[in-house]
């Protein structure tokens, strides 16, 4: 029987005259529900006349009204554009060609804006554009969007305006060239036609003027060594395509020396073609990218690496110079330095070194193997700093003849060794002027802070390498009351219109057979390149002066730039704080690296506690002058050399950070001398050191299959079943191929597009670059290091790092297979677990591998996780309900919980949380909620941009098209992606190579991330 009764809430209601009831009424529902008009009718209900169908739409109409009364969500009012801009299309990305240089990072972009709002970075791809983005630069887009931010232009300390600054600064030149005092303009190496133009006309006009440059991490003797030779004040800007085999002593090719940027030539030498590879040795003290890649690592103090680069020298140019190497290391650099001769032009040596003797022998002997990496056209001119003047400056500033200081892209407060001194020198300065993102350590103590703006800001132009020439143009307005530096500079020279006008008239004279708006629009020029004059020096005597070197009588800190923070310029940047270090993946943090053999010694250690966070002894490091840093947390690395520890710098920092983002400990203060290598003491402090390392989490089992590896010899001479080994399973007790079983029925998926992405383990560096791209186009959120450490960070795309327990992972393999027994298969697996004193590193990106039979899908009990017909697992955030269900049956542990709602959170008080931060979102990418699960999506957006946009131009898509934030911007072409059923595609062919092989193949889940074996060259 249908009923019409009617229920109560509460007894008040009972109650006809009772106007609070009917308040809360009305407060309840915007309009009366009309439900008497169905409830009240007999003969509607009856079972006769109402159909499911109908009283589901009257309760859903109910539902659905009180719901939209009750929730009353705040109401966001959006502006209409009145005149919409020609250039906007609201929903439509816009790209502009641009270029960076800060001083340290330097790349050639396309910046992606939504609705006039920059929001990506990514690799300007044009013939001429040659630098790639590094995880910093990509990181950028954010530090654009940084609240803390100088915002107007402040005068002892109180905010003034910008005609109060120039007036502020014209009378103080006027002041000093009356009372003869100097005016320095203090900058980082510019690079830029146009800004040198202008401050050779700002000395021409002031005689009492210099230009002094500063680099925070100073390459001052590899430039004082080309300088002697050359002539010029420039790097070598090496070519390692060319090169088939490799000897580096002391430099991280791969990392940020000489700026980086040379990942891309070396994986192109390091993927085997035709049977051939190029070969690389590696002589290092820290464990770096370049030693992880390297076929033949040797761990030797600085000490022991000029010894070696002596050697080397006399082998390559058969002088015969004194040299004290170790005996263990001797045989095998003769060995790499006859091999290096035998390559000849093939061959190249470099050198990070921070000696003028070591780097003169660096040149010396790749001029004598004529090598064809090394050409001294198209030097790099990144790097100009002089330790001499710097050191110089600051005698002058204490004896109080600089009456002028102005400076610009520098932090000298932070980064100078001794900053106190500079400190003291600056209160003698009459007038002190900063140009500075942000009011940092220095602009804090200027006279005048003079708010400078962002790159992304700004106009400019740069000459990265000689005869190249690129553009720097704004992709926004600027967002706070900011003038550029060259600007002033205009004003002071008396120079009308625009920088912009005067980068076009400076910079047509050098783009001489192009046009103006070409050069704007690919955002690089290349000119014509002339090979500097060659020159010599006295090498042999160089080299007597080296082979003199003593080793540190205690310990040898070796200060270095970890692949997050760089020079700390962005120390505020959440996404760059919590990216994991390729090497310790530990991240929001520094500390002092320590060989295990020293660790023993000095009783320091490290261990996994109950909630899976690695915890850390901390200790105290004392220089030769008695100078302290207490309470270092320590790091027990594998690879680090004997009687050496490292530490990196870029940490420490204060001002104008937020609170989260003041972490680790200030290593400029050691950095004596700007030498990296000091000699100090280290002893052990009490306490104990909670890091936020991601190296023990969301491991994956029988890393067998995950890391496959062989030799070069092996690649050459046994068939791929013998190093590319499938994996077989047992089938009505017989052995069969693990791919030729399925638990599922296979879908037809040649119609259409079908997306695998290839994954070259040969050319993965480990940079970094492509987490941070994925952070900015799917928009994933920052949860800080608390929650990193208990397992909970948010990245959808992690790189692992392996390390071999024997000294070869081909060690390791044979080990595994001579176990007898159980109790030996304990054992030896509980002593495999430890890495090695000099391991073998590989590096493996590792994202959702968009299975076929996937086994996630088959868990979720609300369908909220289901596999499209182009080949992405997908998943309906709407429809998640937070089971995890699928988290705990994905064998690659990919998948990401929102524990929490990190939008809008003062919790996790990161870019998310306020208005400014949020405009780096993606808006074509939901922002996920707590209680859902995500992971990566194989960026369906941007393929299905790419489809839509073919079919608007009714063309077909060409073989390059599709592409994911991670494989736009691997710079060394480890990523490929693309569609499978296109038969020509790059990734077709990748797909069918004999190197190819899927994570845990032998489970079934027909992945479509394919990976490719790992060669050595040893």
């Amino acid at each position: 029987m249908s009923s019409n009764k009617k229920y109560w809430k509460s007894v008040e209601e009972l109650d006809e005259n009772s106007s609070i009831v009917e308040a809360l009424k009305n407060n309840e529902f915007v309009e009366e529900i009309p439900t008497d008009e169905f409830l009240g009718n007999n003969d509607a209900l009856s079972s006769s006349s109402t159909s499911r169908r109908d009283f589901l739409k009257y309760v859903g109409f109910s539902t659905a009204a009180a719901t939209l009364a009750a929730c009353e969500g705040p109401v966001h009012k959006s502006i209409p554009y009145v005149l919409q801009p020609e250039q906007i299309i609201p929903g439509v990305a816009d790209y502009y060609a641009t270029s960076v240089f800060d001083g340290f990072d330097f790349a050639n972009l396309l910046v992606k804006t939504r609705e006039g709002r920059p929001i990506k970075i990514d690799n300007n791809t044009i013939a001429g554009a040659k630098f790639a983005a590094n995880a910093r630069i990509h990181a950028s887009i954010l530090s654009l969007y940084d609240s803390m931010r100088l915002k107007e232009p402040k005068i002892g300390g109180k905010n003034s305006t910008w005609s109060a600054v120039d007036s502020a600064i014209k009378a103080s030149i006027a002041d000093a060239t009356a009372k003869g005092g100097q005016v320095i303009l203090l900058t980082n190496t510019l690079a830029s036609p146009s800004t040198e133009e202008l401050i050779a006309q700002f000395i021409g006009k002031n005689p009492n003027a210099k230009h002094v440059v500063y680099d925070a991490v100073s390459s001052s003797e590899a430039l004082d060594a080309f300088e002697t030779v050359f002539g010029e004040r420039a790097l070598v800007d090496y070519d390692f395509s060319k090169a088939s085999l490799i000897v580096s002593v002391g430099a991280d090719f791969l990392g940020d020396w000489q700026g980086g940027g040379y990942d891309s030539g070396y994986a192109q030498g390091r993927i085997p073609k035709n049977g051939k590879m190029s070969r690389h040795f590696q002589l290092e003290s820290n464990m770096t990218l370049s030693g992880a890649a390297a076929d033949k690592r040797f761990a030797m103090s600085t000490a022991n690496q000029k010894q070696a680069l002596v050697l080397i020298y006399n082998i390559i140019t058969g002088s015969s110079a004194a040299v004290n190497l170790d005996g263990k290391f001797k045989v095998e650099v003769t060995k790499a330095a006859q091999q290096l001769k035998a390559a000849g032009s093939k061959g190249v040596l470099v050198s990070g070194i921070q000696d003028k003797n070591a780097q003169l022998l660096v040149l010396a002997i790749n001029q004598v193997l004529a090598s064809e990496a090394f050409t001294t056209s198209g030097a790099r001119q990144i790097r100009k700093g002089s330790n001499e003047k710097i050191t110089q400056l600051i005698n002058d500033m204490k004896a109080g003849s600089v009456h002028t200081l102005i400076m610009s892209g520098v932090n000298p407060v932070y980064t100078l060794a001794d900053s106190k001194t500079f400190v003291e020198a600056l209160k003698k300065v009459k007038t002190s002027v900063t140009f500075s993102l942000k009011e940092d350590e220095t602009a804090s103590l200027a006279t005048i802070a003079a708010p400078a703006p962002h790159y992304l800001e700004s106009w400019g132009d740069l000459s990265l390498t000689k005869g190249s020439y690129s553009i720097t143009q704004p992709t926004i307005r600027p967002l706070f009351n900011t003038k550029q530096f060259q600007e002033v500079l205009m004003s002071l020279n008396g120079i009308g219109g625009t920088y912009y006008d005067f980068v076009k008239a400076n910079g047509s004279t050098i783009v001489a057979g192009s046009t103006w708006n070409k050069v704007l629009h690919d955002g690089v020029y290349v000119g014509a390149v002339s090979s500097v004059s060659g020159g010599s020096a006295d090498y042999s005597a160089a080299a007597n002066a080296l082979a003199q070197s003593k080793p540190a009588q205690s310990f040898e800190l070796v200060l270095y730039t970890k692949t997050g923070l760089g020079d700390g310029q962005q120390a505020n940047n959440p996404w760059l704080q919590e990216l994991p270090d390729p090497i310790t993946r530990v991240s929001w943090d520094n500390y002092v690296t320590v060989s295990n053999a020293d660790a023993k010694k000095l009783g320091l250690s490290n261990e996994i506690v109950a909630n899976g966070g690695l915890n850390g002894s901390y200790a105290t490091i004392t220089t030769a002058d008695g100078l302290k840093l207490e309470n270092v947390p320590v790091i027990v690395q594998p690879g680090q050399a004997v009687g050496t520890v490292g530490l990196a710098l870029g940490y420490g920092r204060k001002a104008a950070l937020k609170e989260e983002m003041q972490v680790g400990l200030n290593a400029y203060s050691l950095y004596k001398g700007f030498n990296d290598v000091q000699s100090i003491s280290l002893v052990k402090a009490d306490g104990e050191h909670e890091f936020a390392c991601v190296q023990g989490q969301k491991t994956l089992m029988g890393r067998g299959d995950i890391i496959k590896e062989t030799t070069l010899e092996i690649f050459n001479t046994k068939d791929a079943e013998f190093w590319n080994e499938q994996p077989m399973v047992s089938l009505d007790h017989k052995e069969v191929a693990a791919t030729s079983v399925d638990l599922w029925g296979s879908f037809d998926r040649s119609t259409g597009h079908h997306f695998n992405l290839s994954i070259d383990l040969n050319a993965c560096t480990g940079c970094g670059a492509c987490v941070i791209a994925c952070h900015a186009e799917n928009n994933v959120p920052v949860v800080g290091k608390a929650e990193v450490r208990r397992s909970r960070d948010m990245h959808w795309l992690r790189i692992d790092r392996y390390y071999s327990s024997e000294s070869t992972f081909a060690g390791d393999n044979e080990r595994k297979e001579n176990i007898a027994g159980l109790s030996s298969s304990l054992s030896t697996f509980n002593e495999m677990e430890k890495a090695g004193d000099n391991p073998q590193v590989s590096f493996q990106p590792v994202m959702c591998q968009h299975c076929n039979h996937a086994p996630c899908e088959t868990v979720c009990p609300v369908a909220a996780t289901s596999h499209g017909r182009q080949g992405q697992n997908q998943m309906a955030y709407n429809r998640c309900v937070g089971t995890r269900y699928c988290a705990n049956n994905c064998p690659y542990k990919v998948r990401r919980f929102n524990w929490f709602l990190y939008n809008k959170n003062s919790e996790f008080d990161y870019h998310m949380n306020d208005d400014l931060g949020r405009m780096v979102l993606n808006p074509d990418v939901n922002v996920r909620s707590r209680g859902v699960m995500e992971k990566c999506s194989m960026c369906i957006q941007m393929t299905q941009a790419t489809i839509l946009n073919a079919k608007r131009e009714g063309r077909i898509i060409v073989d390059g098209e599709f592409q994911t934030a991670c494989s736009n911007a691997c710079s060394t072409g480890a990523m490929k992606f693309g569609d499978v059923n296109d038969k020509e595609a790059e990734v077709t062919k990748l797909a069918a190579d004999e190197r190819m092989y899927h994570l845990l193949e032998h489970v079934g889940t027909k992945p479509n991330v394919i990976y490719h074996v790992k060669v050595r060259n040893t």
